[in-house]
């Protein structure tokens, strides 16, 4: 599956040991019974690796937790390559070779334990198969017989930070909206003027609109993660869409004195799709785009056919940096502060798993940032 010889890299060495000296290198760990032992008494996923990454014993929780059938079909994979991490199959050297790699906290943990240290880390995991895993990696060095090894410990933290982020929709965004209709409401009681009346009666709808939204958002995402999602197909507008989010984010809390438009060269045509669910998806582009944007900036949505595909794009004149762009669509990502990182995630899973398309994004200071979905 992977090349054996040395390879192009852009982050780890590629090289692998032969198959012959892997054996040889699992015969040594299952040799030592007391390791044995303990590798099969902890609750958590553990592997060892040889200095080329690779896995050379897996304990039983490991393979139970992977539904192995054959102990030995791990042998010589990669961390990234047993759990089917998505960037470990993009290049010939496989898991660690790619520039994704570089922001990965299990390929770091695992480099610094090489380097003599105990490494503790936390690493988001996009899988092929679009589910997202969070989890809590431990490197250790060790020496069996003057061959250097690293003990990799493996703790899925995922349920942990869904969690975070549902404290963080109901207890956070939820409260701040339906505080600013509580305190709206409060108002109406001191009201005389009929026009200032129907303004903060606006306020409210508009309030009530985010709160609903912020409920729906957070319902449809766990929906989506449990697999239990069911599309509703129709007949939709590209222009109409892309009208129902401006006019939705026009008055948002986060669009301030920035203008949103629909591009002059956006083309106008009629396509079948789930529009509730990729409303939600060029909506997160849009409020992504706000977020990221300075005030008196224009944020522009665009349509396009392209063949047999169509195209919505989301353009802002913000930079992301390139560490930043390869972290955007993991699950627990965020720029944001602590129990953020729902947005662009959703992007992805809805877009792909769900929608069979294709979400990237593009940055650079001179063009600015866009954010894309191809159908």
């Amino acid at each position: 599956m992977f090349e054996s010889t040395v390879c192009e890299t852009k982050f780890c060495s590629p090289e692998r040991e032969t198959q012959e000296k892997l054996i040889l290198q699992s015969e040594l760990i299952l040799s030592n019974i007391l390791l044995m032992q303990f590798c099969n008494s902890i609750s958590q996923m553990l592997v060892v690796l040889n200095k080329n990454r690779q896995i050379v014993y897996a304990n039983k929780h490991f393979i139970n937790n992977l539904g192995l059938f054959d102990p030995n079909s791990f042998i010589g994979k990669r961390p990234g390559e047993a759990v089917n991490c998505a960037h470990a199959f993009q290049s010939k050297g496989g898991c660690g070779t790619t520039e994704f790699c570089r922001t990965c906290g299990a390929v770091n943990a695992i480099m610094e334990s090489q380097a003599g240290m105990q490494s503790v880390k936390e690493c988001q995991i996009s899988t092929l198969n679009k589910d997202a895993l969070d989890l809590k990696v431990t490197a250790t060095p060790v020496i069996f017989q003057n061959e250097e090894f690293s003990i990799f410990e493996i703790n899925d933290i995922s349920n942990e930070k869904r969690r975070q982020c549902l404290e963080r929709i109901f207890f956070h965004d939820v409260l701040n909206s339906a505080g600013g209709i509580a305190g709206l409401s409060d108002m109406i009681g001191y009201i005389d003027d009929q026009k200032e009346m129907e303004e903060v009666a606006g306020m409210i709808q508009t309030c009530a609109k985010n709160l609903i939204s912020d409920i729906q958002s957070q319902r449809q995402l766990s929906a989506a993660e449990r697999g239990d999602l069911e599309l509703n197909m129709v007949e939709s507008n590209s222009f109409q869409l892309l009208k129902e989010v401006a006019e939705l984010y026009a008055s948002h809390e986060v669009t301030g004195n920035k203008l949103i438009s629909i591009e002059k060269e956006s083309e106008k045509f009629q396509f079948e799709t789930d529009v509730v669910l990729l409303r939600r998806i060029i909506g997160n582009m849009t409020k992504n785009a706000l977020e990221a944007s300075l005030p008196g900036s224009k944020i522009k949505l665009k349509a396009q056919k392209m063949g047999g595909n169509i195209l919505f794009s989301v353009h802002n004149r913000g930079f992301i940096n390139r560490d930043t762009q390869l972290q955007l669509f993991n699950r627990s990502f965020t720029t944001k502060g602590a129990g953020r990182g729902l947005g662009t995630y959703s992007m992805k899973l809805f877009g792909e798993k769900y929608l069979n398309g294709k979400v990237w994004c593009e940055s650079s200071k001179e063009k600015g940032t866009s954010f894309f979905i191809q159908l």
